[in-house]
């Protein structure tokens, strides 16, 4: 028997696209939404059995918020948070929100669906990998402290770098193509791949993420604005 469902992310095509999913496999959306930031109004207005909603940073202060709105308004409803990887905080941080669920985003759509039945059947969805995980780190802390600035800036080429203290500063796309000596079709693909490395789904995101790590500081200056000398996205 199909689940009534919502579907609810900052990335709009991964939600429709889960939602697109999920009716093929005979379940009844009720709507696929972005942003995040409206789903609790929407959930409580609609009042599906589970909700996915989606996040790109589990260990965010308030990112859980919305959870714990919907549970205090419409508490008969299943939440199935949506994310990366998370740390054992952003797990914890979850179920005490009232999520009964927490799913990756990299899941086969076999994996959700068993999820979501778990959900409606007032189990926690969760697979064993992460809980496993989670508890390792709990139990085996690292001996230092994790440097998310330094582990972002490593996920990105000296390019992308510069690109993404571009995108930071407030440089458009034809600003950062001239700034650079690139096409501007070359400057969008350049910050398409930052946003996707970092897991977010703005530029705005992107910023106030590179900020908030101390990714900026560790970037260094803007070199010289450059003579216009690429062409291609894959220059």
């Amino acid at each position: 028997m199909g689940v009534r469902l919502m579907v609810v992310d900052d990335h709009r095509l991964l939600a429709e696209a889960l939602a697109s999913a999920l009716k093929l496999r005979g379940h009844r959306v009720l709507a696929a939404a972005a942003p995040a930031a409206g789903a609790a109004e929407l959930v409580i207005t609609r009042a599906p059995e589970v909700c996915l909603l989606g996040t790109a940073a589990p260990a965010e202060p308030g990112v859980f918020d919305p959870v714990a709105r919907i549970k205090r308004e419409r508490p008969q409803v299943a939440v199935l948070v949506l994310g990366p990887v998370p740390s054992p905080r952003g797990i914890a941080a979850a179920f005490a929100a009232g999520a009964s669920g927490y799913v990756r985003h990299d899941e086969r759509i076999e994996g959700v669906e068993r999820a979501i039945m778990k959900a409606r059947a007032g189990e926690a969805a969760i697979s064993p990998q992460l809980l496993q995980g989670a508890f390792g780190e709990l139990l085996n802390p690292a001996a230092q402290p994790d440097d998310e600035g330094q582990r972002l800036l490593q996920m990105l080429t000296p390019r992308e770098v510069e690109v993404l203290v571009r995108v930071a500063e407030g440089e458009d796309t034809r600003v950062i193509a001239a700034g650079m000596g690139i096409a501007p079709s070359t400057a969008r693909t350049h910050v398409q791949r930052v946003l996707m490395k970092l897991g977010v789904g703005s530029r705005l995101e992107a910023a106030a993420l590179a900020a908030r790590t101390g990714l900026l500081d560790r970037a260094g200056p803007l070199p010289h604005t450059r003579a216009h000398t690429e062409t291609t996205p894959g220059a």
